[in-house]
């Protein structure tokens, strides 16, 4: 009863982190977009990533997990993952290829949904290698922001970022080929669950 309790809570220090790492996501598109407060765009960034982390600690430390939580930090991940590439390239910091290439990888991705829900389940385990592909996405983005600047700091720091965002695509890239791999066992191996006609009174 106790762990069905906790699972059931919503006011836990790691949803709180992610509702406001939801908050800020447009904060960070007004910041870049509108202002052009690259500065402060880098701290959200910051903020987000070392949230992101910390959530999951404080979750298992405190006995904080929650569903809620379950649901709710992929989601602010995912968002993450598809608006600041959008942001970055709208202002002509990272290229289309690289922006649509996350982009496409993501929607093919959510197109599954539903042939895994045809099998009863609502996601596959999250491997290794997505968890890295996301650090370093998540490292690279802030490190090519603090790169705009004009100085040789900044470049050295831009460069860094860049390295860190090509491994991430491509662990990103790698990853989806796992994740197809899985859903082809799934599909050979679990039955097409059939949903039952409700009983008329």
């Amino acid at each position: 009863m106790e762990q069905a309790l906790t699972q059931n809570r919503v006011l836990t220090v790691p949803n709180v982190l992610s509702v406001i790492r939801l908050a800020l996501i447009p904060v960070f598109v007004y910041l870049m977009l509108v202002t052009h407060a690259n500065g402060w765009a880098v701290a959200i960034l910051m903020f987000s990533g070392a949230s992101d982390w910390a959530d999951g600690k404080i979750a298992r430390l405190l006995n904080q997990s929650s569903r809620l939580g379950v649901l709710l930090d992929p989601a602010v991940d995912r968002l993450y993952m598809i608006t600041v590439p959008l942001v970055f390239g709208l202002s002509g910091i990272a290229p289309w290829w690289f922006v649509i290439t996350l982009l496409a990888r993501d929607g093919a991705l959510a197109a599954t949904l539903p042939l895994l829900r045809s099998r009863g389940l609502t996601a596959l385990p999250v491997t290794y290698i997505g968890k890295g592909a996301t650090f370093a996405l998540m490292s690279g983005f802030p490190l090519v922001l603090l790169g705009q600047w004009h100085t040789t700091w900044s470049r050295a720091v831009g460069a860094c970022g860049w390295a860190f965002l090509v491994w991430g695509l491509y662990m990103y890239l790698w990853a989806f080929v796992l994740y197809i791999v899985q859903m082809v066992l799934v599909m050979r191996r679990m039955p097409r669950v059939t949903r039952k006609a409700g009983k008329g009174g």
